[in-house]
């Protein structure tokens, strides 16, 4: 197979990042990357030039570490609380997704995080604390800890102790009125 060896500009997933020589097929290289600006091919030049295309890499990615590792402090400081309509037994009817969670992030602590870097197993349906691992970079775990509570708890927390006096006044009793024959006009 005719393969043809490039220098890549940028990350390409599946492929490699940039500063990297891969090879790859010629159809790829001449009607996707090169015309994309992805990559250029390998010339002597071209090597000379790579050592500026890797120190562009480190600090785009050292960049990408040090925004991962505040992002995971923030994110292990917040505390949220869900709550869940239950069933009388404490089976919640719904249950809190990693799109919840990544929602809830957003408007909190301002974070844009794509929902398949939460790690959930399965989606959680039981009251109590939970702790959910969030990979930031492939450097950097974020532990989220969250309460989730039965909407019945919230409601029984929001209703006063001390009990309110009746109301003294007088309950009316309304009654329809029975309709009556219409009589005819002559």
């Amino acid at each position: 197979m005719p393969l043809t060896e490039l220098i890549l500009t940028e990350n390409v997933p599946g492929l490699g990042a940039e500063a990297d020589v891969v090879k790859v097929r010629r159809g790829y290289a001449r009607n996707y990357l090169l015309p994309r600006g992805m990559a250029y091919e390998v010339t002597p030049a071209a090597l000379r030039q790579q050592n500026a295309l890797k120190q562009k890499r480190a600090e785009r990615e050292a960049r990408e570490l040090n925004e991962a590792q505040d992002l995971a402090r923030r994110i292990g400081k917040a505390r949220f609380v869900f709550t869940l309509e239950t069933g009388e037994t404490g089976k919640a009817f719904g249950s809190v997704t990693a799109q919840d969670i990544v929602n809830r992030l957003k408007n909190e602590v301002g974070a844009e995080i794509d929902r398949h870097k939460v790690v959930l197993e399965r989606p959680i349906k039981d009251t109590g604390e939970h702790e959910v691992a969030i990979k930031l970079h492939h450097d950097v775990t974020a532990q989220l800890v969250f309460q989730v509570k039965s909407a019945a708890e919230t409601k029984v927390e929001d209703v006063p102790a001390v009990p309110e006096e009746p109301d003294k006044r007088k309950r009316r009793i309304f009654r329809r009125k029975k309709e009556q024959p219409k009589q005819e006009e002559k």
